[in-house]
């Protein structure tokens, strides 16, 4: 209930300070870790598959805000749970994924698009849809064509053996059809061990009339029975088993989805008959609105649609990511909606001056969660049009005391959809967005091509001075133990700190007074006093990149700052370049935006923010307090091209431009943008243009895609 939640949890993840973001993360970690164990290990889920997602999403919207909090026990790199103890561990020859979600058309289009864009290709491509059935993952191994093994997913890594269990299972062949030969000597076979709505009707009646235990749904009653420690049990359970992928294999399947789906169906699997193979995302769409359409009288529960990649091969050149595959997505049903009142708009203003517009709404509950705030994007959004001027809800606007419609599909953050004119109140008037900021007071401006309105303030604005405040002792920046959002917002306030330097003066500008006036404040005590200025000591080393994303430039994350760090080496080397950069031109700014990564935005932020008097001022003098450790020097991993700056120019015909780059990096390279006299070696394809003539012109050795994949061993 509303009042059981912590406010941290009623809080939307733009809005969390970095404090409530770290509690809020520790609570997600805590509340996802119990819902695996009893959904994975007890099949006795404590909330509904719409909450659990609704956690998961909250939790992946609050690391999206809060990188460096990420928790070493993330939910997002976790899959089910732990095997229960009382079986067998099996540690699978192949992890077991699970799936990237997607919960509106355009998902599934930008899913679409992200394929095509990782491959090179504007070539529609053929893709596989099937129910996403809600029941327990099951691998089914097997070697010369009989079965020799059945393990639960598990944690994807290690599960359970319930091999006992899965032969009573009338779906699962003993021994696969087929003449000798035509059966791969290794194969593993993956799919959903499931209760037909029937069937568990009738197990639950039997149940209850010999006063056993009842189960909640066929999902906990298929895992339930399953994972019996008495096979004979399980053999009584009426089970099923849908057979859609595979794991380690001695041979290849087919060379499609569609093809191996069929030849699992060959080999004696039951396979979903409503798989279709589709050609456009378009079609997509369409089967799963026919399913949706027919899925209360499917006789079985499925909570959304698969969407597969169609080509093996484009398959493997797509991989993997941590815990999903980059070719496959599910498409789950939409979660709830829900309207209430627009109470307030209020103005956050944060560490790079953006003015963003948060809903105070009556609190309503949306998909499990109770809902009192939402994000309203930007003005354009409130006033009922795109950046471009163009309507969006029909042109209808927002206005304060609007009946509005609330959703979470798709999203953790609550989003405002549209808006009942019929229910606006009469007096309600357009809301208009300030040109001050709330804040300071000082113009917030809207630059051209910019969403967002932001604060000219700067460093005289105590809101931009917390959040940057709050960005540096984040955990990907300085990470001081001790320091959180809390203390920063308090050593403000009370004038103990106002920019970075401020934080490793402390001891020197207070003395030893500085360690008792601490320690009697509210909430320490002496030895979390001692702890903290210990802690910003440890902290006075500091590697390069970390502290390049410390100084909140806009545009400069954490990911930049690694490459930016690499590129220069030593603090030294960068501040000089920096000092020497002009931004549009200049051979200074040639070499920073021939960082592969850092594009002309990003670099004339950079520029720009460190040719700032004030800011420079406040950054030297930081500086000059820390030791800052070199890069790590590229070149350490044993490779041909260790060390090496690469560029890569014309048209990849065997593998794209972004499977290239991850190639070069992981042998060690570095992989510019642009040709310069830096660099050491242009893979060049068909239509190398410029690139290729300045390379010949600077005498910098040049080769084919074919010789590239020779030199890297890959030929």
């Amino acid at each position: 209930m509303a009042q059981d939640r912590s406010p941290d949890e009623l809080t939307a993840p733009d809005e969390l300070t970095e404090e409530g973001a770290r509690a809020e993360l520790a609570r997600l970690a805590e509340a996802l870790s119990a819902a695996n164990r009893a959904y994975h290990t007890e099949d006795a889920p404590e909330i509904s598959d719409a909450d659990y997602d609704a956690l998961k999403r909250r939790n992946a919207a609050i690391e999206a805000r809060f990188p460096a909090l990420k928790r070493a026990d993330s939910p997002s790199d976790q899959v089910g749970a732990a095997p229960a103890e009382g079986f067998q561990k099996v540690t699978h020859a192949q992890r077991m994924l699970s799936l990237g979600n997607a919960f509106s058309d355009e998902d599934v289009a930008d899913f679409d698009r992200s394929v095509r864009r990782y491959l090179g290709t504007e070539e529609p491509l053929a893709y596989t849809a099937e129910p996403k059935i809600d029941g327990l993952s099951l691998s089914l191994r097997y070697e010369s064509g009989r079965l020799v093994q059945a393990a639960t997913r598990g944690d994807g890594t290690t599960g359970e053996n319930v091999t006992v269990n899965a032969r009573t299972i009338a779906d699962i062949p003993e021994s696969l059809a087929g003449a000798p030969g035509a059966v791969p000597e290794t194969l593993e076979v993956r799919g959903e061990v499931y209760m037909s709505h029937a069937d568990f009707e009738a197990l639950n009646t039997r149940q209850a009339e010999a006063g056993g235990k009842t189960f909640a749904n066929p999902r906990n009653a298929a895992a339930g029975s399953l994972r019996q420690l008495d096979a004979a049990i399980t053999r009584t359970r009426p089970l099923r088993f849908f057979a859609y992928a595979w794991g380690e294999l001695s041979e290849p399947l087919a060379e499609t989805q569609m093809g191996a789906i069929e030849r699992l169906a060959a080999l004696g699997f039951a396979t979903n008959p409503l798989t279709r193979r589709c050609q456009t995302p378009d079609e997509m769409i369409a089967h799963y609105r026919g399913i949706e359409a027919g899925r209360a009288t499917l006789g079985y529960d499925i909570d959304g649609v698969v969407y597969k990649v169609d080509d093996l091969s484009l398959q493997a050149r797509l991989g993997l990511r941590s815990t999903t595959p980059r070719w496959a997505i599910a498409h789950k049903f939409p979660a709830e909606l829900a309207w209430t009142r627009l109470e307030a708009i209020d103005i956050q203003v944060g560490r790079t001056g953006a003015l963003s517009p948060v809903a105070r709404l009556a609190p309503v509950t949306v998909g499990g969660v109770v809902v009192s705030n939402a994000t309203l994007h930007n003005e354009d959004y409130i006033a009922g049009r795109d950046a471009n001027g163009a309507p969006i809800r029909e042109g209808r606007d927002i206005r304060v005391g609007d009946l509005v419609q609330v959703y979470r599909a798709g999203d953790v953050i609550p989003k405002i959809a549209d808006v009942d004119l019929s229910q606006r109140p009469k007096g309600a008037v357009p809301y208009a967005f300030p040109t001050r900021c709330p804040e300071c007071g000082s113009e917030a401006v809207r630059e051209p091509g910019d969403a967002v309105r932001r604060c000219t303030g700067g460093l005289i604005c105590p809101a931009q001075a917390v959040e940057k405040l709050k960005h540096f002792v984040s955990r990907a920046a300085f990470d001081i133990e001790g320091l959180g959002a809390k203390q920063v917002e308090q050593f403000y306030r009370d004038g103990w700190i106002a920019e970075p330097a401020d934080i490793f003066t402390l001891a020197v500008r207070y003395g030893p007074g500085a360690l008792t006036q601490l320690k009697n404040r509210e909430g320490w005590g002496a030895k979390s006093a001692e702890n903290l200025f210990s802690a910003i000591e440890e902290r006075r080393r500091i590697p390069l990149n970390r502290l390049i994303f410390a100084l909140g430039i806009r545009h400069v994350g954490e990911s930049a700052a690694s490459l930016i760090a690499g590129h220069y080496g030593s603090w030294a080397a960068f501040i000089t370049a920096m000092d020497g950069a002009e931004a549009g031109s200049g051979a200074v700014w040639e070499d920073l935006i021939a960082v592969d990564g850092v594009g002309q935005v990003m670099a004339a932020s950079l520029v720009t923010t460190l040719h700032q008097p004030a800011e420079r001022a406040s950054i030297d003098r930081l500086a000059g307090l820390l030791t800052i450790e070199d890069a790590p020097r590229r070149g350490d991993v044993d490779s041909p091209v260790a060390g090496k700056t690469v560029v890569f120019t014309g048209t990849l015909e065997k593998m794209t431009r972004a499977e290239a780059k991850a190639r070069a990096e992981a042998l060690g390279a570095k992989v510019s943008g642009s040709v310069s006299a830096k660099t050491d070696l242009l893979v060049a394809g068909p239509g190398a243009g410029s690139k290729a003539k300045k390379a010949a012109e600077l005498g910098v050795e040049t080769i084919d895609e074919e010789g590239w994949l020779a030199l890297i061993g890959a030929a």
